[in-house]
């Protein structure tokens, strides 16, 4: 008998006349599925749950979905390899669930694209809260009007969340965006860790805690140039987008 591939779970259409904010939870926890299905939409979210790694990289694909909730332990493809994938086509934002606890861990989920991560066990409450910030951060939530800001050849438009250097537009996640955003904004003054930190979380960063030096690292890699450094570490302090580096 030929095999069937795994059905995505779809949530029920809204009736609202404003669209609700749409969540994928990729978790094969049936009954964590249905408990957070039922908490979010308590709370003005529609979520769809998929319980493997195959099903949620191709429900997440399919378009129209505003934000990821993603298992690190699944079957079929793994949390990493699903994220892997699904940054090599989209830059819709996600939060990683982890039973491992390890900095390790939390920093490979960063380096693979993640917006943010969460530890299993966790409240309700802390999770809704992480999505509503990391949903402001991508424009889905309270959407504020800010000028475009151009310096040289890089662009920043936060009507569109797009970067461009040169014409030339450059792949962003929402977080990578933001801390584009408040350096640019901040051009020729040095930015602390945890002012940004405050800015994209909501809270100072730990002693130990890598998370805005990954995001800054990706940041590098898609925008300097060789010889040309244009976001500086200042040691102990935090960092500066130098205008002049920017050729």
């Amino acid at each position: 008998m030929a095999e069937h591939p795994p059905q995505t779970k779809r949530p029920a259409p809204s009736t609202s006349t404003e669209a609700k904010p749409s969540i994928l939870l990729i978790d094969d926890d049936a009954t964590l599925g249905a408990l957070m299905a039922e908490y979010f939409s308590a709370h003005g979210f529609r979520l769809a749950v998929a319980a493997d790694g195959r099903a949620g990289l191709a429900g997440a694909l399919q378009g129209g979905v505003d934000l990821v909730i993603l298992d690190v332990s699944l079957p079929m493809l793994d949390g990493f390899e699903v994220l892997r994938q699904l940054r090599q086509r989209s830059t819709v934002p996600v939060i990683m669930l982890t039973a491992r606890i390890s900095q390790e861990e939390r920093i490979a989920g960063l380096e693979s694209g993640a917006d943010d991560y969460l530890p299993k066990p966790f409240e309700p409450g802390e999770l809704l809260a992480r999505v509503r910030a990391v949903l402001r951060r991508a424009g889905h939530l309270y959407p504020v009007r800010r000028t475009v800001v151009q310096i040289s050849d890089i662009e920043l438009n936060p009507a569109t969340r797009e970067v461009r250097r040169g014409g030339t537009r450059i792949a962003l996640t929402s977080v990578e965006f933001d801390i584009l955003d408040i350096l640019m904004r901040s051009a020729g003054r040095v930015v602390s860790r945890d002012e940004i930190a405050t800015v994209l979380y909501q809270r100072e960063l730990t002693p130990y805690e890598r998370s805005v030096d990954v995001h800054i690292s990706h940041l590098r890699k898609k925008l300097e140039r060789p010889g040309h450094e244009i976001i500086r570490t200042v040691r102990g302090v935090g960092y500066l987008f130098v205008p002049d580096a920017v050729r």
